[in-house]
């Protein structure tokens, strides 16, 4: 891959995770169907850019200096907001839990605080590119790629289930 084509996949990143982290800032605004079509779109392109970009050349800096733009406050008003858009198709099964191999009782899991945490993250990425111009780009890249692959790829994943559900296989 040319470095050409790495800063290619950064900026897209940055677009589709400030076109995801918009849809659950407005979720008053589009509709229950509307941001259910704008998550499944998203959330396949970030797996894919998140799993498939390379940074090459030297190591990142050290993320410490980056930003963190999302208080608790802003994580719940996001959590809540798409909560209440998605209802009762917000709790859902989840298999994946770790918990879940001990327990003879199903685990459920939230949409709205997946979206949640994955908003966070993202939101922080996109905001930190933004508010450097670009500077910070590979690192803040990096920082959120790492995240992706410590904390949020499952989540990723877990959440495009029930968000199918609601989609396509409800009459």
């Amino acid at each position: 891959m040319t470095l050409q084509e790495t800063k290619s996949d950064l900026w897209e990143a940055v677009a589709i995770a400030t076109r995801f982290c918009y849809a659950l800032e407005h979720t008053d605004e589009i509709g229950k169907e509307h941001f259910v079509t704008e998550m499944l779109s998203c959330l396949p392109r970030l797996f894919i850019i998140f799993t498939e970009t390379v940074i090459s050349g030297d190591e990142p800096e050290e993320y410490s200096f980056l930003a963190s733009y999302v208080d608790e406050n802003m994580y719940e008003a996001i959590r809540q907001r798409v909560a209440a858009l998605i209802g009762s198709d917000d709790t859902y099964l989840e298999t994946f839990e770790e918990d879940m191999k001990y327990s003879d009782t199903p685990i459920a899991a939230s949409v709205s605080e997946g979206l949640a945490d994955i908003f966070q993250d993202l939101y922080n990425f996109a905001t930190n590119v933004r508010e450097s111009e670009g500077e910070t780009i590979e690192t803040a890249f990096a920082q959120c790629q790492e995240n992706f692959k410590m904390y949020w790829s499952q989540t990723l994943c877990n959440v495009m289930r029930p968000l199918n559900q609601i989609s396509h296989c409800q009459e």
